[in-house]
């Protein structure tokens, strides 16, 4: 029997550099060479990381229209909440790259003390912007690179078919290269139901999309990531 990850409303979690480029099979020179954005990035530490290399990155979520304060908390209980949840699934989970749940749980608040620390002033927090899909607000094939982790795909059962295409045309409107999406798994632990449908309205609109496979599959079942050329 699966055990899913239960889960009301949509987490805000504090993922590192490290991990998104592992997650998304990242190169370095990738992020370097141009613009990148993070979509629901929550309290991730991607984009403050990303800026100390000298990188060009951003982040937008619906809670940064909020006070900065609020991010901070709403992300620390996450982090304790999704500890709690994690310890009564431990085994179902892959390991590897974390080592245990203590760890997994201290690469958290490790990470959401960089994103705070950057975000915490006026200079850093312009990096953050409030926006959500299926609606940026970015003009057209703004991002070289347009990145979306652990958010759609794996809420299939809070976001229908319909949304899950316009969000995905959306980022294809604003990225000039690609679109990464992962990971393609309900919080169920289901594929995504309707990835055909998905591919087939990508190539229709001029998107070349693969999967690619990620170098931290957590998750059970998450080897897979969406890749879309543009």
């Amino acid at each position: 029997m699966k055990q899913a990850y239960e889960q009301v409303g949509v987490a805000m979690t504090c993922r590192s550099y490290e991990e998104y480029m592992r997650m998304f099979d990242l190169r370095e020179e990738e992020v370097a060479q141009g613009e990148t954005l993070d979509i629901a990035g929550g309290g991730s530490s991607f984009t403050a990381e990303a800026r100390t290399r000298g990188y060009a990155a951003y982040a937008v979520d619906p809670r940064y229209k909020g006070s900065f304060e609020g991010w901070v908390a709403e992300a620390e209980a996450e982090i304790e909440t999704s500890t709690a949840k994690l310890a009564g699934l431990a085994e179902h989970y892959d390991w590897t790259y974390y080592g245990d749940l203590e760890r997994h749980r201290a690469g958290r608040v490790a990470s959401l003390q960089q994103f705070a620390s950057h975000a915490q002033d006026a200079s850093g927090r312009e990096f953050y912007i409030p926006g959500s899909l299926p609606s940026l607000p970015f003009d057209d094939r703004r991002f070289d690179l347009v990145l979306c982790s652990h958010f759609l795909f794996l809420y299939a059962d809070q976001f229908d078919k319909q949304f899950h295409l316009d969000a995905v045309l959306e980022m294809m409107r604003v990225s000039r290269k690609a679109v990464l999406i992962y990971p393609l798994i309900s919080l169920r632990l289901d594929p995504y139901p309707h990835m055909e449908h998905i591919m087939d309205e990508i190539r229709k609109h001029e998107g070349r999309p693969e999967l690619f496979r990620s170098q931290l599959p957590f998750i059970p079942g998450s080897i897979h990531g969406l890749k879309i050329n543009l």
